[in-house]
C-alpha cells in the first residue's frame, strides 16, 4: 500500500495549520431547522400540568404524578413511531426496586421511557443514546404530593429527547439511536443504573452517551449572569472504568486528558457549533458540578463514552426548591423561567451530534503510531471500520498543551506520516463518509 507522506514544506505554510472547514450535511441541516422552540414549549407545559413527577409520586392517577407523566411520553414516542416507517418502536422499560433506606422508602416500580429508532444497516450494531430525566422534586427529595412544576430540572432535558425523537424519527440511520426519558434520577440515578447495567450484561455496543440535564435557563442567582449563547458539557478526564488496567498506558503516553468521555466532548463541541448558529459549547473538565449528580456518570462508570450537557449559568434558587416568595426572591422551578430559544439551540446541538453519530462508520480500527525508532516524524497506520462506507479518514492532531484539534487531515490511505514528532503533538484518527459524517476519534496505540 503506498504510504501517504504530508512534506514539511506543505504543513508548515499557515495555510496549512488553520483548521480544515467542514461542511454542514443537507440532511443533518434540514433536521435542525425542523427543531421548534414553539413545540418544545407545549411539551414543558404538559410536563409541568402533571403537578408533581416525583419518582415516589401516584403511578395510578391519570392526571397527576410520575405514571401519568411516563405513560404521556411513551404516547408522544407512538405518535413518532407512526412517521418512522416501523423503524421507531416504544414502551416503558420497568423494574422493582425495594426500600433503600436513603431515597426510596417503599418497594418501588421504577419506569425508564424508551424509544428506539433502529438503525437501518442490520450489520451495525452501533447505539447512540440521549437521555434525560423526567422525574424531578420539592425541597425535599421525599416529598411526593406537593406541587413540583420542574420546568428545567429536568423538563428541558426531558423535552429535548423528544424533539430528537420526534424531528429524527422521520429519517434513516445506519445506526441505531435510542431515545429515554430516565426515571429515579433525584433517588440517585436510579433509572441510569438500571439502564447502563442492563446494557453492560447484554453487551449493547453504546458508542456514546448524550445526557441533558438543566439545560433551558440563561442566567445565574448571586453574579446575575444572563447568557444564552453558552452552554457546557461536562466529560471525565482518567477514565472510572478500569483505570488501573489502563494506568500505565495512560501515564506512559501522557493521555490524562485523551479519554473516550473526553473525546466525546471535543466532538460534541465541533460538531455543535459547525451547525448551531451563536451557540458556543464550553468544555469542562469535570465528570460533574459540585455536590451534584447526572444520568451520564452510570454509563461512565460501566466503560462508556457519555457526557452531561447543562446550561451554562445556573440558579440555584430555582432548583430543588419548593415554589415561593421569599425576601422578595421567587423561588421554584417555574415554567416562566424557561428560555425556549436557548433551549431550542441546545436541542438541535443534541440532534446534530446525534444524527452525524448515527450516519458515520465505524471508527478505524486497531489504530497504531510506529515507536520503534527514534525519528521527527510521525508514522500512523490503521484499519478500516468494520461497518460503514468511508470516503477516507481524517488525522486530527494538536500540540500537547492544547484542549483541542488544531489540524484536521484528510488521507484515502489507511497508513500517513506526518513531519510532526510524536513527543510534542497527540494525535487521532476519525473515518468520515462521502456525505462527510466523520466518526468518533481514536487515539492510536503502540505499535512496532
Amino acid at each position: 500500500m503506498k504510504k501517504l507522506f504530508f512534506f514539511a514544506g506543505l504543513l508548515l505554510s499557515s495555510a496549512a495549520f488553520s483548521q480544515t472547514i467542514i461542511q454542514r450535511d443537507p440532511e443533518i441541516e434540514q433536521m435542525m431547522k425542523e427543531v421548534s422552540a414553539d413545540t418544545l414549549k407545549s411539551y414543558i407545559k404538559t410536563l409541568v400540568a402533571f403537578g408533581t413527577r416525583n419518582t415516589l409520586s401516584t403511578q395510578t392517577d391519570p392526571k397527576r404524578g410520575i405514571g401519568a407523566a411516563r405513560n404521556w411520553v411513551l404516547g408522544k414516542f407512538n405518535e413518532f413511531a407512526k412517521q418512522s416507517g416501523g423503524r421507531l418502536s416504544a414502551f416503558i422499560d420497568t423494574t422493582t426496586l425495594p426500600p433503600d433506606g436513603k431515597r426510596v422508602d417503599v418497594t418501588l416500580l421504577l419506569g425508564n421511557v424508551v424509544a428506539t429508532l433502529k438503525g437501518s444497516d442490520p450489520g451495525d450494531k452501533r447505539i447512540f443514546l440521549i437521555s434525560g430525566h423526567l422525574d424531578n422534586m420539592r425541597s425535599s427529595v421525599m416529598d411526593r404530593t406537593g406541587d413540583a412544576p420542574g420546568a428545567n430540572d429536568d423538563g428541558s432535558g426531558t423535552v429535548a429527547v423528544m424533539e430528537c425523537a420526534r424531528v429524527m424519527s422521520k429519517h434513516a440511520f445506519p445506526a441505531t439511536i435510542i431515545f429515554v426519558a430516565v426515571s429515579g434520577e433525584e433517588q440517585g440515578l436510579l433509572g441510569a443504573q438500571y439502564m447502563s447495567e442492563k446494557a453492560k450484561k447484554e453487551g449493547w455496543d453504546i458508542e456514546a452517551v448524550l445526557n441533558n440535564d438543566i439545560m433551558g435557563s440563561n442566567n445565574s442567582n448571586e453574579t446575575n449572569i444572563i447568557s444564552n449563547t453558552r452552554v457546557r458539557v461536562f466529560s471525565e478526564g482518567l477514565p472510572a472504568f478500569e483505570t488501573e488496567k489502563n494506568a500505565a498506558t495512560i501515564r506512559n503516553l501522557g493521555l490524562e486528558n485523551d479519554g473516550k468521555a473526553r473525546q466525546l466532548a471535543r466532538y460534541v463541541k465541533e460538531v455543535g457549533e459547525r451547525y448551531v448558529d451563536n451557540l458556543e459549547v464550553v468544555m469542562v473538565y469535570r465528570n460533574d458540578r459540585f455536590l451534584r449528580g447526572g444520568d451520564h456518570t452510570p454509563y461512565v462508570q460501566r466503560g462508556f463514552a457519555a457526557v452531561r450537557i447543562t446550561e451554562m449559568n445556573e440558579n440555584y434558587t430555582r432548583q430543588h426548591q419548593d415554589v415561593r416568595t421569599e425576601n422578595g426572591i421567587r423561588y421554584g422551578d417555574l415554567e416562566e423561567h424557561i428560555d425556549y430559544e436557548y433551549l431550542r439551540k441546545n436541542t438541535a446541538m443534541n440532534l446534530v451530534n446525534l444524527a452525524n453519530l448515527a450516519k458515520s462508520a465505524g471508527m478505524p480500527d486497531s489504530v497504531k503510531m510506529d515507536v520503534k525508532k527514534l525519528s521527527n516524524s510521525t508514522y500512523l497506520y490503521w484499519k478500516a471500520p468494520a461497518v460503514g462506507k468511508v470516503k477516507g479518514y481524517y488525522v486530527l492532531v494538536r500540540e500537547t498543551t492544547s484542549a483541542f484539534w488544531q489540524k484536521k487531515l484528510f488521507t484515502a490511505e489507511t497508513e500517513v506520516r506526518l513531519p510532526f514528532s510524536k513527543d510534542n503533538y497527540f494525535f487521532a484518527v476519525q473515518s468520515v463518509t462521502e456525505s462527510g459524517n466523520e466518526s468518533l476519534p481514536v487515539v492510536p496505540g503502540v505499535g512496532r
